[in-house]
Formats: C-alpha cells, sequence, structure tokens
C-alpha cells in the first residue's frame, strides 16, 4: 500500500498540491541562499542585529524546505533537489551582493510576497483535495512570515 490509501487522499487531487509544493519548495531554496548572501554581505551601523536575524531566517527557511519536501514524499512525489531545477521554476531569483539592510528589507520583502501567494494558492488547492495536513502546514508557513513582513515593514520605514 501506498501513504496515501492510509491518509484516505485521492492521488488525483494531491498532484495539483505536489506540483504547487515543488514550486514553493524550489522558491524556498532560493529565498535561503539569498538569506544567506544578506547574512554573509550586511554591513552598517545595524550589522549585529541584521546578520544575527538573518541567520534566524535562513534557519528558520531551511526547517521549511525540510518539511515541504517531506510532504511532497507524503503525498507520493519525489521532491526536486538539484538546484538547476530550482532555477527553472523558481518565481523568486537570485540576488548579488548587498550589503545595505533596508535594501535586504525591501528584497525580503518582495520575496516573501511571493511566498505567500504560492502558499495561499496552495492552501486552495490542498483545501479542494481535503488535504488537512498540507493545509496546516501553509497555515503555518503563512503565519511565521507574515509575522516577518510586518517586522521588516517596521524596520525599512
Amino acid at each position: 500500500m501506498k501513504t496515501l490509501d492510509y491518509l484516505q487522499l485521492d492521488p488525483k487531487k494531491t498532484e495539483k498540491t505536489i506540483d504547487g509544493l515543488q514550486k514553493l519548495l524550489a522558491n524556498l531554496q532560493l529565498y535561503y541562499t539569498n538569506l544567506r548572501g544578506y547574512h554573509w554581505n550586511v554591513k552598517g551601523v545595524t550589522f549585529f542585529e541584521a546578520h544575527e536575524k538573518y541567520e534566524e531566517y535562513y534557519d528558520d527557511t531551511a526547517d521549511k524546505v525540510d518539511e515541504v519536501a517531506e510532504r511532497i514524499l507524503m503525498l507520493g512525489g519525489t521532491p526536486a533537489h538539484n538546484f538547476s531545477d530550482y532555477l527553472k521554476v523558481a518565481d523568486i531569483k537570485e540576488t548579488g551582493v548587498v550589503s545595505d539592510a533596508k535594501e535586504i528589507a525591501k528584497q525580503l520583502l518582495d520575496q516573501l510576497k511571493v511566498l505567500l501567494a504560492q502558499e495561499r494558492e496552495i492552501l486552495e488547492v490542498a483545501s479542494d483535495a481535503d488535504d488537512e495536513g498540507t493545509i496546516d502546514l501553509m497555515t503555518g508557513f503563512i503565519t511565521d512570515q507574515e509575522k516577518i513582513v510586518w517586522m521588516l515593514t517596521a524596520f525599512a520605514s
């Protein structure tokens, strides 16, 4: 038997969820990589706070990447793992070296906007498939990221 048999989810309905999760995985991987660059390259009077905060963000994102990949496996898919594959489908793009914390905040807000929109799409598709596990995962991601948006917006003002 397959995992979906025990989860009692319709394989046809979960295909759209898997597709959405694959794209989210790609975007999260680019977001993670960008966060590492921001962490390494930030400079200025806010260096200590920003450097520490970006590390917190990329650690959290690494956990999210793992959760998305595991969810894809639970639903019967195979998570992409090559960066070349991520670059083909991701809406988030690689950034160059950015050192200014306010510019980093703006770029992070733009990237979070992409993630939030995609997570809401997955939430809708998963709801149509009665996939409470994915719904719960996306709801948690959205809650976490909305708080980051609020904080970055306050910082960038």
